[in-house]
Formats: structure tokens, C-alpha cells, sequence
């Protein structure tokens, strides 16, 4: 008996250090073939990635869960930075951005950012960068932190638009894996197998998800950076932001009727992430100055598979919020 017992610790650890190593090079990798695009601010003491293109007015983009800068810089960026300062954040525990504080991060910490301390963060590096009033775009997760924004620092922005942005409660519950990661075990101990053992081709299969019914980009998958989704301390972050949403829309959701600056809202009629009939319709109605355009068939991701449409959008709101 004491033989086995042996055999299995030793068993054990041999497997606790088969997945620190694969961990390590797994991390390693990732960092070297996806490095930051852009500059580094310190926001109270933490580090914010920053990508700063063009001249114009400032307007502020903000990525979705589990997602990075190259989600913005793929295409979308590209086509504005004729008349608009593009900044680019990458969210709290994401990409190249530190967690808003040190609590939220280590393996056995539970709670996530919530959409406003997001917000707070990344406001204090945009007003570093000297935009004290952008208009500010969020997609998905992204649509939360820009909305956010909005009720709780609504004179340091000119305009919102929400892109299959997250913005009213939902029904159900989240996927199991998210609700298991959020926790403190399941952070400290799953987190590192999957980074481990989950191939990048995982992510890549996840896109096409993402993107139907479209089909994604030529050369979107490779570009966005898969590995950087699938390093430990960044599925801890994804997974404790996703859990801990729901609450704070529910409290959030209570102040949009007192938000009158300009909020254009873009949604797929087949977005079957962020459903339009739980989000952008019935939000459309709640707040006050809120444009809903409907995007026939398309699902989650219009900024790439429609983004005539999300770029008239956020003309349009400059227009609104009184820029040339």
C-alpha cells in the first residue's frame, strides 16, 4: 500500500511538472511569435498596452472576451486611420495589459474586473494619450466596458458604439468551463492543463464558431493570435471576466435611461453569441439616444464581415456627438 501511495505521488508530480514546462514553452512561444504591436502606459502603477494609427478625432476600440489588439489592428483600424486617432486597447488581463490590480491576478484569486474598473483603467491611459472625450467602440465583452464607461464617466466621452455588444442580463447559464475556471481551483488547476495540452488549432476551430455563419478572414486566425487566448494567466482573466458579468449588467442596466450622449448600436440578426433579441433590441429601447442598426444574417464579428456598416456607424456618431 505504501509502495502504491509512493508510485502515485511521484506520479503526480511528474505530471504537475510535464505541464509547468509545456506551460512555460507553450507561454514562451506565444510571446515570441505574437509581440505586442504598440507602446506601454502605467496606469497607477500598472502596465496598459496601447496602438496608436492615424489623425482625426479620437476613437477608442476595445476587443471582446478572450480577445487581443490584432482583433482591431486586422483590418477595421486600417480603414479609418484617414480620419480618425485609432486607439487600441487591450483590455485587463489580456494581451499586453496587466490585471487593474495586483488582487485580481495569481492562480487562486476568483473575482474578475468588473466592465466599469475596466473602464476606469483604460480612460486613464486614453486621457495619457490625450484623449480626454473619444468616441469609444466596444465589441462583444467590449460593448460592456464601452457602455460602462459611459454611465460612470459619461463627460470623459463623446459618443458610444456597440458592436454585438454584451449590454442588458441573459438567460441561463454560462458554459460550464467558464463557471469551473472562475473558480479558485478551478484557476489554479485546470487554467495550466489547458494551456498546457489545448492546441492552438482549439482557438482557430472557436473562430469559425465565432464568425458564422460567415466564414472568417483569409489569414484572420493566424494573424489574431491564438496562443495568446490559451496562456494560463490570460484564461484565468477571460474566464473570471465572463463569470462575474451578469451582476454587474444587472446593476449597470439601472442607469441607462440617465445616459443621453449618442449610443449607435450594430447587431447581426444571427449573432447567436450575443443574441440580438436579448441585447441590442430591447436595449435600443431603454436608452435614450441609442440608433440600433440591424445587420441582416450576419453573426458576432460585422466589424470584419460588414464593416462598411460599423464604419458609417461610427461616422455617424461623430457626426452626432459634433465633430466635423
Amino acid at each position: 500500500m505504501l509502495r502504491l501511495l509512493l508510485l502515485i505521488s511521484v506520479l503526480i508530480a511528474l505530471f504537475v511538472l510535464i505541464v509547468l514546462w509545456l506551460t512555460q514553452r507553450h507561454e514562451a512561444e506565444a510571446t515570441s511569435a505574437y509581440p505586442p504591436e504598440g507602446q506601454f502606459l502605467e496606469v497607477s502603477g500598472r502596465k496598459v498596452h496601447a496602438v496608436v494609427l492615424g489623425n482625426g478625432p479620437d476613437l477608442v476600440l476595445i476587443h471582446g472576451a478572450n480577445g487581443n489588439t490584432r482583433d482591431m489592428t486586422f483590418s477595421l483600424a486600417s480603414e479609418l486611420t484617414d480620419r480618425y486617432r485609432i486607439i487600441i486597447f487591450d483590455r485587463p488581463g489580456l494581451g499586453y495589459t496587466d490585471r487593474v490590480s495586483p488582487s485580481f491576478a495569481g492562480a487562486f484569486a476568483t473575482r474578475g474586473e468588473s466592465p466599469a474598473e475596466q473602464a476606469a483603467m483604460l480612460q486613464k491611459a486614453a486621457a495619457m494619450l490625450g484623449a480626454d472625450r473619444p468616441i469609444v467602440l466596444g465589441h462583444s465583452y467590449g460593448g460592456a466596458v464601452a457602455l460602462a464607461w459611459a454611465v460612470t464617466m459619461p463627460d470623459t466621452l463623446a459618443a458610444v458604439v456597440s458592436v454585438g455588444g454584451v449590454s442588458l442580463p441573459w438567460p441561463g447559464k454560462l458554459d460550464p468551463l467558464y463557471r469551473y475556471v472562475g473558480t479558485s481551483l478551478g484557476g489554479a488547476l485546470l487554467a495550466p492543463v489547458l494551456s498546457a495540452f489545448v492546441p492552438d488549432r482549439y482557438v482557430s476551430d472557436t473562430i469559425e464558431l465565432i464568425f458564422a455563419p460567415s466564414e472568417a478572414p483569409r489569414g484572420y486566425s493566424d494573424y489574431v493570435g491564438p496562443a495568446l487566448s490559451l496562456r494560463s494567466d490570460t484564461i484565468r482573466a477571460n474566464s473570471r471576466q465572463v463569470n462575474d458579468l451578469r451582476p454587474y449588467i444587472v446593476e449597470m442596466s439601472k442607469s441607462y435611461p440617465e445616459l443621453v450622449l449618442p449610443v449607435e448600436l450594430v447587431h447581426g440578426t444571427s449573432d447567436a453569441i450575443v443574441p440580438i433579441d436579448v441585447h441590442a433590441r430591447p436595449v435600443s429601447l431603454v436608452l435614450p439616444n441609442a440608433i440600433l442598426t440591424e445587420i441582416e444574417g450576419a453573426g458576432h464579428m460585422p466589424h470584419h464581415t460588414h464593416a462598411d456598416v460599423v464604419i458609417a456607424a461610427i461616422d455617424r456618431a461623430a457626426r452626432r456627438a459634433g465633430f466635423p
